[in-house]
């Protein structure tokens, strides 16, 4: 008898034999920067975002006090009944963190992306798009209806041509992240937020990989390229420096209100658990509290991509705690990843559709865990990689 599915065997054996099948491994424990169990192996850990080791050292007795007075689900949206004390608490906490009238939580970093863009534009509008955008920006774009203008990667001066030649339109949004998440690099952001106040237009910076990293007080990349005042709308996530779970929105109390009635990710999503905003609000102390993690962090980034510069790793000028590896083949990348596991190290494969064809690498995501030991290490395995596979 025929199977409406059966199309899925064909496919799934053509993602096999371009290197593209990805399947499931499972962690056992906490995921720190030292150590990850892996498949039942011990793994010294460069695949998590867990940028400043907060993830696996909240306080478990606090957060357990927490739900014993409030429970765990939140059973409803937060504009329903969904919505408690502890999300009012870190929504405060994060304005006046990010120095900002109004914060508003999102049950993911995908959904604060997704649903603001498609809150802000739709049809008769455009919004121009960094051609290396995360995927949560993309789609927010296709969803939004607005005609969608991509530029090329970190290239003002392409975004600049493109803005002042386009059909005059309702709207303009320009969209980027901070940081990018799979090649470690940094965002003009100066020069974008000259072009956004030039032509009129709203910006957005997604601060993902940059909150609790950048920045004096670890507001991330607006803050330290002094932009802040210069972007309308600035998401960040609570899911990698502050090692717990959820997106936000910070900026002007009409565009939180906006949000609150437009964003569809918001609204009709059920509200995360409550003891997941105190871990935030928990995890946010430890950032204004001991900035020394985040200053360790790049210090010990900067050391090492120069180390693997001198190997003849091509290292962004601009870097950050993410540093790239690019291989280029997918099957040829994976197998390169497999070999370092077999050499005690956990660094993640990236292939496509995370990156363009032909761009697939392997990306170290360094933690304020990682010490001088294991990075001496790791340079060593790498280089003795790069002769086999890279």
């Amino acid at each position: 008898m025929h199977n409406p599915l059966d199309w899925l065997d064909d496919e799934l054996r053509r993602l096999e034999s371009a290197g593209l099948l990805r399947t499931l491994g499972v962690r056992s424990g906490p995921q720190r920067g030292t150590e990850l169990q892996w498949n039942g192996k011990s793994l010294a850990n460069f695949g998590s975002n867990d940028y400043l080791g907060i993830a696996s050292s909240l306080g478990e007795k606090q957060l357990q006090a927490v739900m014993h007075r409030v429970g765990w689900g939140a059973g409803a949206s937060p504009l329903v009944t969904g919505r408690g004390e502890y999300h009012a608490r870190l929504e405060a906490e994060l304005a006046a963190f990010e120095g900002t009238e109004a914060a508003l939580l999102f049950p993911t970093g995908f959904a604060a992306n997704a649903g603001t863009v498609a809150a802000l534009v739709g049809p008769g509008d455009v919004v121009f798009s960094d051609a290396l955008n995360h995927a949560s920006l993309i789609d927010g774009c296709r969803l939004s209806g607005a005609k969608v203008v991509v530029y090329r990667h970190c290239d003002a001066s392409h975004l600049q041509e493109l803005i002042s030649s386009v059909a005059p339109a309702r709207r303009k949004l320009i969209v980027t992240d901070s940081l990018f998440s799979m090649d470690g690099d940094l965002a003009p952001l100066v020069d974008l937020a000259t072009i956004a106040a030039e032509q009129r237009a709203m910006l957005l910076v997604d601060e993902a990989h940059a909150t609790g990293v950048f920045g004096a007080q670890g507001r991330g990349l607006c803050e330290q390229l002094g932009v802040e005042e210069a972007v309308h709308v600035r998401v960040g996530t609570l899911s990698k420096a502050l090692g717990s779970m959820g997106g936000f929105v910070v900026g002007e109390r009409r565009l939180i209100d906006w949000l609150t009635n437009r964003a569809r990710t918001y609204f009709f999503s059920t509200a995360a658990p409550e003891v997941i905003a105190a871990a935030g609000l928990a995890a946010l102390q430890i950032v204004r509290d001991e900035p020394q993690r985040r200053r360790e962090l790049l210090s010990r980034a900067n050391e090492l991509r120069e180390q693997l510069r001198a190997q003849g790793w091509t290292m962004p000028d601009r870097g950050s705690q993410i540093i790239p590896l690019r291989i280029g083949d997918a099957e040829r990348t994976m197998q390169y990843a497999a070999w370092l596991r077999e050499q005690g190290f956990f660094v993640p494969g990236i292939r496509p559709p995370s990156v363009p064809e032909g761009a697939s690498l392997l990306r170290l995501s360094l933690s304020w865990q990682h010490d001088d030991e294991v990075l001496s290490r790791l340079v060593n395995v790498v280089g003795e990689g790069r002769k086999l596979f890279g």
